[in-house]
C-alpha cells in the first residue's frame, strides 16, 4: 500500500490548553487506521484540524507526497476530505436530503430541482442500506437516524480518498454497524483510506489495519492491530496498566418498602403500551433493546418529557402526575438525557454553571445570594472525582471534549442528590479509563441507597452493571432477567421478540 496522507509534528493551542503538541500519523490507501486515546487526548482536534475546522499552529500535512494548507472545509473536500464529526452537525430544520447535499442541491438556474434533489437522495440512501425517507425533518429523527444522515452526508462526495469516522457507531444498532462496516469494507476496496476513532475495542479489531494512540495531546506510538493486545493499547492511551474487572454479582434485597419508583401501564401515544415495573433503593435496573424498543421513551414519559395517554407512576408508594422535566426533578427524579448537547448542557455557560443549575440551593448563602467560593469548590470537587479534563471551573463547556461534556452531565445530576437517577447511554462516547470510572460511580450510587436506571445499547455494559434487566421491543416490555441468569442470547431472543405476530397469533 502506497502512502495516501501524512501528518508531520501538528500542534495546535487554545487559550489555556495545548490541545496537540507534536502529532505524528499516516494513513496509507485502502487502509483502516485506528486513532485512539482518553477523551481529551486530542483526537477530534487533530480530525478538525484536518477538515478545515481548526487551523494548525504548526507542523505540516502531505497528501500524495504534497504539502497542503486545509484552509476551510470547503477546501478540505476538494482535498477528497470527508468527516463524519462524532457532535453531530446537521441542520434540524432542514430535511434529510437538504441536509445531505447542502450547498449542492440540482438547479437548474437559480432554481432548485426538488424531485432531482429528492432522487438523488433516495438513490443514496439505497446505495447505503439507510432506511429513511429524504423529504423527513432531521429535527424530528432520533440520535441513531441522524448518525446515519451523517454518514450518508459524508459519503455523497464522489471524490472522497479520505475518510473520518468519529465514533460512528455510538448511537447506532447492531443492523445498521454492520452495514456500516459492509460500507466501510467497499470503500477499502476503492483505495479509500479511513480513519476510524473509537472506544470499542471488538470494533477495531474487526475493521482496523493499525492502531495510532494520542496521549495529552502527544503521539504516543502506533502499532498493527494483530501484534498488539487490547490491554497494551489501554496502557498505551492511559499511560498505565487498567485493570477492566467484572462487576462482582451482587444480590439486593428487595422488599415493598424499598420500592423508590413504581410504573404501571404506562402507554403513550405514538410507541409505550403497557410498560410496567419496579426500581427498588440500591438497586441498578438495566434496559435493553434494539433501537426503537421504547427505552428512551420510557424515560422520557416517567420525567414528563413525552406525554402519556394511560398509565401509573408512583413515586416513595404515592402516586404522582408528572407535567414535566422541572416537576420530576422535584419529585427527586434526575435524567441524564442520551443527546448532552441538546438536552443536558448549555454550551455557552461554563462548568461550574452547568453543574450547580439543578441544585443553586447548595451554594446560596442566607439571603439568598449565590456563594461563588462555595459553588468553586462543590464543582471542583466533582471535577477530581470525576476526572474531568477542564483548565478551570470558568473553562466554557462547549470547548471540553464529548466525553468531559458527558461527565458534566452526570456531576449535575450528582450535585442535586435525587433519590432516582435515569442513564441514558451513560458511556457513549467515552473512552475505556473513564469508562470503568461511570461504571464504579454507578455502583457506588447504587450502594449508597441511591435508585438507578440505565439505559443502554451496549449489551455487555447492561448485563455488567445490571441487578436486574427490562427487555423491550417495540414498545413493550417482553421480559424481566435476574443478573444471575441474564446472558446475551436470553437478552436478544427477548429483545427481537415480535409481539405483533404473537398478539395476532
Amino acid at each position: 500500500m502506497s502512502t495516501l496522507l501524512e501528518i508531520r509534528d501538528v500542534s495546535k493551542a487554545f487559550p489555556g490548553v495545548q490541545a496537540l503538541q507534536g502529532v505524528n500519523l499516516v494513513l496509507d490507501r485502502g487502509e483502516v487506521l485506528a486513532l485512539v486515546g482518553e477523551n481529551g487526548a486530542g483526537k477530534s482536534t487533530l480530525m478538525k484540524i484536518l477538515s478545515g475546522i481548526y487551523t494548525k499552529d504548526g507542523g505540516a500535512i502531505l497528501i500524495d507526497g504534497r504539502h497542503v494548507e486545509v484552509s476551510g472545509p470547503r477546501e478540505a473536500q476538494m482535498l477528497g476530505i470527508s468527516i463524519i464529526h462524532q457532535e453531530m452537525n446537521l441542520l434540524p430544520h432542514l430535511t434529510v436530503a437538504q441536509n445531505i447535499f447542502i450547498g449542492r442541491e440540482p438547479r437548474v438556474g437559480p432554481f432548485l430541482q426538488e424531485r432531482a434533489l429528492r432522487r438523488r437522495t433516495q438513490e443514496l440512501l439505497d446505495d447505503l442500506g439507510i432506511a429513511l425517507r429524504p423529504d423527513a425533518v432531521v429535527g424530528d429523527l432520533t440520535v441513531a437516524q441522524q448518525q446515519m444522515v451523517e454518514i450518508a452526508k459524508a459519503l455523497s462526495y464522489e471524490s472522497t480518498k479520505i475518510l473520518v469516522m468519529d465514533e460512528p457507531t455510538s448511537a447506532i444498532s447492531l443492523a445498521e454497524t454492520e452495514v456500516l462496516f459492509r460500507l466501510i469494507q467497499s470503500l477499502r476496496a476503492r483505495g479509500v483510506g479511513i480513519i476510524y476513532i473509537s472506544h470499542r475495542m471488538e470494533e477495531l479489531r474487526r475493521i482496523a489495519d493499525r492502531v495510532t494512540v494520542l496521549r495529552d495531546g502527544q503521539y504516543v506510538g502506533t502499532r498493527r492491530i494483530d501484534e498488539v493486545t487490547d490491554q497494551e493499547i489501554i496502557a498505551m492511551m492511559v499511560g498505565r496498566e487498567l485493570a477492566v474487572h467484572a462487576r462482582e454479582r451482587q444480590e439486593v434485597q428487595r422488599s415493598v418498602d424499598d420500592v423508590v419508583l413504581s410504573v404501571r401501564g404506562l402507554s403513550t401515544k405514538n410507541l409505550l403500551r403497557d410498560v410496567s415495573f419496579d426500581l427498588h433503593r440500591g438497586e441498578i435496573l438495566g434496559f435493553a433493546g434494539l433501537m426503537g424498543a421504547g427505552r428512551t421513551e420510557t424515560a422520557r414519559a416517567i420525567i414528563g418529557a413525552d406525554p402519556v395517554t394511560a398509565g401509573e407512576i408512583l413515586v416513595h408508594g404515592k402516586p404522582v402526575r408528572i407535567a414535566g422535566p422541572e416537576q420530576a426533578v422535584r419529585l427527586g427524579i434526575g435524567y441524564l438525557p442520551e443527546d448532552r448537547k441538546r438536552h443536558g448542557l448549555m454550551l455557552e455557560q461554563d462548568v461550574a454553571f452547568n453543574v450547580l443549575m439543578s441544585s443553586l440551593r447548595r451554594v446560596r448563602g442566607p439571603l439568598g445570594w449565590l456563594h461563588k467560593g462555595r459553588g468553586r469548590s462543590v464543582t471542583q470537587g466533582y471535577i477530581d472525582s470525576l476526572r474531568i479534563k477542564t483548565p478551570s471551573t470558568r473553562t466554557l463547556v462547549k470547548n471540553l471534549s464529548g466525553g468531559n461534556q458527558q461527565k458534566i452531565v452526570i456531576a449535575k445530576w450528582l450535585a442535586r442528590d435525587c433519590d432516582v437517577l435515569i442513564f441514558d447511554e451513560p458511556t457513549r462516547g467515552i473512552d475505556v479509563g473513564a469508562k470503568e470510572e461511570i461504571y464504579r460511580l454507578l455502583n457506588d450510587l447504587a450502594a449508597q441507597g441511591k435508585a438507578v436506571m440505565v439505559i443502554s445499547s451496549e449489551l455487555p455494559e447492561v448485563l455488567r452493571l445490571s441487578h436486574r434487566i427490562v427487555v423491550m421491543s417495540q414498545g413493550r416490555v417482553t421480559g424481566y432477567l435476574d443478573n444471575d441468569e441474564a446472558d446475551q442470547e436470553k437478552v436478544m431472543a427477548l429483545a427481537t421478540k415480535n409481539i405483533d405476530k404473537d398478539m395476532a397469533a
